[in-house]
């Protein structure tokens, strides 16, 4: 009998060491600062319409919300907390201005750090550490969110389904993104329904994907950077919009993953941008009337991926060291023009950088893989090869680049970076050949003083 209550003794004095280390530090260290802190909803209830309220030093606790036109203004020892199950800044006013503090979101309910529902809503250099949404503005037109930090303030094992986006807009036109970085969230910038928007010259670290737009109109996705996401920038159901400069590498985390995805977009312009490292350089696939112009396809496993696409321009892109540089299937009347395709070996007479001999998409290869996947263990091996060099199966309608250039000189609208990178390609191969030179040169010196 002792030795059982000693026995149960123990088992609860575990239970009650258990619990404070099953409890986050993190969580208990806010739990007291929320105490502590100041609150914010009465300085912001005492001020006046048109008032810039400059934050004093310390930790403010939300949340809160704005009603009227006024400005806050703090910088990194300013910290507004929240914990509740609320957004930690409801703007339900026009013309508020946010600028230079902290903003903790530490629930997992799916509410945002800061909720924007008002017009012309400025929101600069803020540090959003959200344990759920960041900024998210719905039926706000003629905002500016530019020069904010968001990173996710959660668990690292957390899945992508368990976290919120970075910014996130419905119904929000004529909205500018600009120069903000974003690390760790569901989607960084997330678009939808929305007309006339600006993105440009933002960050996106691994996120799901950096920038997801989803049925918007006549807007620009421009020197945006993206990398270890699982796709650089997903765009479906777009029309007349630009995707200009942007770089997009190392999205390889899955058979999924891809530098830029066209889906089912229309009307727009897709030029000067890099993709580099990607499982998928370029997915086309249910687009039509589009322009993919000047782009540097560098170092992916496939380059450029066409599924359903059909009547778009592709002129004078560079396909460089890519696994496999192009797959077409049930792509017609695509115009391929100009574009430079480093495994092709053409035929120039007139000497004018173009060859007159053609560059097919064999299609063979994606056709069997389609029919088996299994058949992909089979990639690159010789027999695969050998069949692929065999069939001509339709050759008349395969996606082919009628002129394409002899050499990377001939370009003319490259990027900066992609030209960069090209270079960076080209030195490394003569650094190679030098490498292998010089080793075969030691073997044979070898081989002649053993002799």
């Amino acid at each position: 009998m002792l030795n059982g209550r000693i026995v149960l003794g123990l088992l609860l004095l575990v239970g009650i060491l258990a619990i404070p280390l099953s409890y986050s530090l993190d969580s208990a260290n806010a739990a007291s600062d929320t105490k502590d802190a100041i609150p914010l909803q009465p300085i912001i209830d005492g001020s006046k319409p048109g008032e810039v309220l400059e934050i004093k030093p310390g930790i403010y606790s939300g949340p809160v919300s704005i009603d009227k036109n006024i400005s806050i203004r703090g910088d990194s020892s300013v910290t507004v907390l929240n914990m509740e199950a609320e957004s930690t800044i409801t703007i339900r006013s026009d013309g508020v201005t946010l600028q230079g503090f902290t903003v903790q979101h530490l629930t997992n309910e799916p509410t945002a750090a800061i909720q924007v529902e008002g017009d012309r809503v400025e929101i600069t250099g803020l540090d959003i550490q959200s344990q759920s949404f960041g900024i998210v503005l719905r039926g706000s037109v003629d905002g500016l969110i530019h020069s904010n930090t968001i990173s996710w303030a959660g668990p690292e094992s957390a899945s992508s389904g368990q976290k919120g986006n970075g910014i996130d807009l419905y119904n929000s036109h004529r909205t500018h993104i600009e120069d903000n970085q974003i690390t760790g969230m569901r989607d960084g910038i997330y678009l939808e329904n929305s007309r006339n928007l600006t993105v440009k010259a933002n960050t996106l670290l691994h996120t799901r994907y950096g920038i997801h737009c989803m049925y918007i109109d006549g807007s620009s996705v421009m020197d945006n950077v993206g990398e270890n996401n699982s796709t650089g920038a997903m765009v479906m159901g777009v029309k007349n919009t630009v995707v200009s400069g942007n770089s997009f590498r190392k999205q390889n985390e899955n058979v999924h993953s891809q530098g830029i995805l066209l889906y089912d977009v229309q009307q727009s312009s897709v030029h000067n941008n890099v993709v580099e490292g990607n499982r998928v350089g370029m997915n086309i696939a249910e687009s039509s009337g589009n322009e993919i112009r000047g782009n540097v396809v560098l170092r992916n496993f496939i380059g450029i991926q066409l599924v359903l696409a059909e009547d778009n321009q592709f002129t004078r892109n560079q396909f460089v060291s890519n696994v496999i540089e192009a797959s077409a299937m049930d792509s017609r009347n695509n115009e391929m023009k100009e574009n430079y395709w480093d495994s092709f070996q053409g035929l120039d007479l007139n000497n004018d950088g173009i060859s007159e001999l053609s560059y097919g998409i064999n299609p063979f290869y994606e056709q069997v893989v389609n029919r088996n996947s299994a058949y992909q263990l089979f990639f690159q091996s010789p027999g695969m090869i050998f069949m692929s060099s065999l069939f001509t199966e339709g050759k008349a309608e395969w996606t082919s680049d009628r002129s394409p250039l002899m050499s990377m000189e001939a370009q003319s609208q490259t990027t900066k970076t992609g030209t960069k990178a090209v270079k960076e390609t080209t030195a490394v191969w003569i650094i190679g050949c030098i490498l292998l030179g010089l080793a075969t040169f030691i073997m044979i010196k070898m081989g002649v003083l053993r002799k």
